[in-house]
């Protein structure tokens, strides 16, 4: 029997993802509706606009007006970059894009990973559910932190563009509406790929067109994704890499590096099987989204790897961190520090630990 609630309310146990059969049930009811609205670009973007908030809420709950909010702010901050010709207050609005975007970040992300640091065993309460509680009359569970849905994704992506608009390489959205749906288009919004306003927003404004051959790729996508998913990915998590990583004494040494082995094959069909995912879907409602995996387990070496892992975030890494800091440009050992740091950041991005710092900086 189906629950209809769950099409109506937020339910932390049971967010709306693709590995669940009520998303499918829900994005087959919006392609009929699609159908209707999809020769009209502006109206296409309405009505996709409100799935995506739609969406996001039965993913995330109240974290929606989070996602609002920051589509305001850096809409009418890119704006006024754009519209500034005081080279100053065009730095100076961009910074405050920056530091607000990565500030609302840190402190849902990393608050207790630098608690952890330098104040071990402190558990510190969510203080703007404090403060939303006491401004507005909320209920908010303020005992902890809890972590946005997508932030991550949509935090470097408003980021990339406001940049964008101060180095001129692009010009801003035509409308609000335009901006909040690069921003909130729900394929690629939970787990990537992290796509720039260069690529996506020019989309808007072109005829829908779907092939035979582009309607064939997205269906190979979508159910190849499932399948690494469901089929590959959760079933030997479930079945035995979690079992080996949460008693390892338990088992043989064999059998714990078949369970690193096993998790290295986990995390690639889980998360590209999520990119695969989104892409296709993207694809069936007429928007290319660019390959977020090719074959990383196939490089030759670390530089490759990166070139051929998890790319969206690679690109920006590139992009907007390590060669502002003066990539390859500046001597050697100056190569190999902003190497350094750009892959320590790319650690703590992918997880709030200092395993994950570790990691990057093994990378």
């Amino acid at each position: 029997m189906i629950d209809w609630s769950r099409f109506a309310e937020y339910d932390a146990l049971r967010p709306l993802i693709f590995t669940n059969w009520y998303f499918w049930l829900v994005f087959a009811a919006v392609l009929l509706g699609f159908g209707t609205v999809y020769r009209r670009p502006r109206l296409r973007t309405v009505y996709l606009l409100l799935f995506s908030y739609y969406v996001y809420f039965l993913q995330g709950g109240f974290f929606f007006f989070l996602l609002v909010s920051s589509t305001i702010l850096d809409f009418g901050l890119s704006q006024a970059i754009f519209r500034s010709q005081r080279q100053g207050v065009r730095k100076a609005l961009m910074i405050t894009s920056v530091v607000v975007n990565l500030s609302v970040l840190f402190y849902f992300k990393y608050t207790y990973f630098f608690f952890d640091l330098f104040q071990p065993g402190a558990k510190p309460s969510d203080w703007l559910a404090m403060g939303a509680n006491g401004l507005f009359g909320t209920h908010f569970d303020i005992s902890q932190i809890i972590l946005p849905v997508g932030i991550s994704f949509f935090t470097f992506e408003v980021i990339s563009y406001t940049v964008d608009v101060y180095w001129r390489r692009i010009e801003p959205a035509k409308n609000l509406l335009d901006f909040a749906f690069f921003v909130s288009f729900f394929p690629r919004l939970v787990a990537g790929p992290i796509v720039r306003a260069s690529e996506f927003l020019p989309q808007l404004y072109q005829p829908y067109r779907l092939s035979k051959q582009s309607f064939g790729l997205a269906l190979v996508l979508i159910l190849g994704g499932l399948i690494k998913k469901i089929a590959i990915s959760d079933y030997i998590s479930i079945n035995f890499v979690d079992r080996v990583f949460s008693s390892p004494q338990s088992y043989s040494g064999l059998e714990n590096l078949l369970g690193v082995y096993g998790y290295t094959l986990q995390i690639y069909c889980d998360f590209s099987g999520y990119s695969d995912i989104a892409i296709g879907i993207a694809l069936l409602l007429g928007f290319t989204l660019n390959t977020n995996f090719n074959s990383p387990y196939k490089s030759l070496d670390i530089t490759e790897f990166w070139r051929r892992w998890h790319i969206s975030l690679s690109s920006w890494l590139r992009d907007y961190l390590y060669i502002p800091l003066g990539g390859n440009r500046k001597g050697k050992v100056r190569t190999y520090i902003n190497l350094m740091l750009t892959m320590l950041i790319g650690g703590l991005w992918h997880g709030a630990s200092l395993r994950f710092v570790f990691w990057g900086g093994l990378h």
